[in-house]
């Protein structure tokens, strides 16, 4: 009976995050609350509690982490200083001629716009203000339109440098070298957040080609869900094609490139290259005259909101996983993953529709520091690439957050949205979008080299 304890303190967190509490109290007082229990039964070793303020200080100083503000200044700076809105403008008009063109911009600017913060709700969000009452102006289908954002906001969760990779990145290194010390390798190799960058890079551009491919299809077949834009639209903007592309898409792309290259190339820690980041997002929007004292000062509280939250959940589940140790749900896991039939290939899966359906209910945050260092050292030990392993899991959160009826990014955007479009708009819109998630997870299960193949050549 002890043994089902800790499924049974797992499932009482979940619970109590789905009755909608706080994220970081939840974890915490959940697992303190049933450590004390187990304490005063005498089925909890109180020496884990003694653990928990070393691995909180060791949050605290990680240089890695400290990635975690600037990326989310970065990004922020480029939302609030109106650079995303002038990108999808000249984008607008490069593409907006063509039939999907505006569609193709929209996942353009939301791959850029994702890729620098990260954060599924921002992107949804500012996308959807910015970019959906010009798509149903233009005439797009509704649940076209709603699907395109929702997909494009999640493309943050595997396009670097993001957030999510950042975190993935430090529990999935931290994860291989505890399953090389497990089986007794005391030199173990070591796996960077700028390796699994690298591994993300090709699966999250097919991932922007398969969407932008599925917009132009739609326009060319159906050209009345995804029309060319108005000609008096085009010509509200002035500009050349050239001159569009020029001021709207090279300025963000030379920053992301200069923050990307910087990492893979070893130029630059993680850290370093966000500072790069915050820095060019800066001197963008004081180029564009869009900097002053209201928008710093707007962005600085919104940088430090998001950080304080990142932190308080890892706090948290920090001490979650040191509970659910101390009742022996480690060991319950592994016993559960290495005894079911079909050996790895078996364990992988499990893994994955357990972290699928937790996408549901929680956020990535909360999944890579709550079921990652629990299964992952276990799926390393049975011989799975650790960089593959990531670029998986960052795939497969995007998926769920992208699945009705529970997906994240679907009641982002029903938010922001005008009542005249309907959530079945939105569920209709994305289902497409989930189809090209899951042929991208059975592409890297069958070719894993489309993940391994960068990091072992740079």
């Amino acid at each position: 009976m002890l043994e089902l304890v800790p499924i049974l303190f797992f499932l009482l967190v979940c619970l109590v995050l789905m009755a909608g509490y706080p994220v970081a109290l939840s974890l915490t007082g959940v697992s303190l609350a049933f450590a004390a229990i187990g304490a005063l039964t005498g089925v909890f070793d109180t020496a884990y509690i003694s653990l928990i303020p070393n691995r909180i200080y060791g949050l605290l100083v990680n240089q890695n982490l400290f990635a975690v503000p600037l990326f989310v200044f970065m990004g922020t700076m480029l939302e609030r200083s109106r650079i995303a809105e002038d990108l999808l403008r000249n984008m607008a008009i490069v593409f907006g001629k063509f039939p999907g063109g505006l569609g193709i911009s929209v996942i353009i600017v939301g791959m850029l716009l994702a890729a620098s913060t990260g954060i599924v709700g921002a992107t949804v969000v500012t996308m959807g203000i910015l970019s959906l009452p010009t798509m149903m102006k233009a005439g797009y289908r509704p649940s076209l339109a709603c699907g395109t954002l929702c997909a494009t906001g999640t493309l943050g969760q595997i396009i670097p440098p993001s957030i999510c990779l950042v975190l993935l990145g430090e529990v999935i290194s931290n994860a291989y070298q505890q399953s090389q010390l497990d089986a007794g390798i005391f030199a173990p190799d070591f796996v960077s957040i700028g390796d699994l960058f690298a591994g993300a890079i090709i699966p999250g551009l097919l991932l922007v080609l398969a969407y932008a491919t599925y917009m132009f299809v739609i326009a060319l077949f159906r050209p009345e869900s995804a029309p060319p834009l108005p000609k008096e639209d085009l010509q509200q903007g002035k500009n050349s094609v050239l001159t569009a592309l020029l001021k709207g898409l090279l300025p963000p792309v030379l920053l992301m490139v200069a923050v990307l290259g910087s990492i893979l190339f070893g130029i630059a820690t993680p850290t370093e290259a966000a500072s790069i980041g915050a820095m060019g997002a800066m001197l963008l929007a004081l180029a564009k005259r869009a900097l002053n004292l209201p928008v710093l000062q707007s962005v600085s509280i919104e940088t430090m909101r998001v950080t304080s939250m990142v932190y308080l959940i890892l706090v948290g589940a920090t001490i979650f996983s040191s509970v659910f140790r101390g009742f022996g749900g480690d060991v319950l896991i592994e016993e559960l993953l290495l005894n079911l039939p079909g050996g790895v290939v078996s364990a992988t899966i499990v893994v994955m529709l357990l972290i699928f359906i937790l996408g549901f209910i929680l956020d990535f945050i909360e999944i890579t520091f709550m079921v990652v260092p629990l299964v992952g050292p276990i799926l390393l030990a049975m011989g799975l690439d650790p960089i593959w392993l990531g670029v998986m899991i960052a795939v497969n959160l995007q998926t769920s957050f992208l699945t009705p009826p529970f997906g994240f990014s679907l009641f982002y955007l029903r938010s922001v949205a005008p009542a005249e479009i309907k959530t079945s708009d939105i569920y209709r819109g994305v289902a497409p979008f989930v189809i090209i998630q899951l042929a991208l997870m059975l592409l890297l299960a069958l070719q894993p080299r489309l993940a391994t193949w960068l990091p072992s050549v740079l």
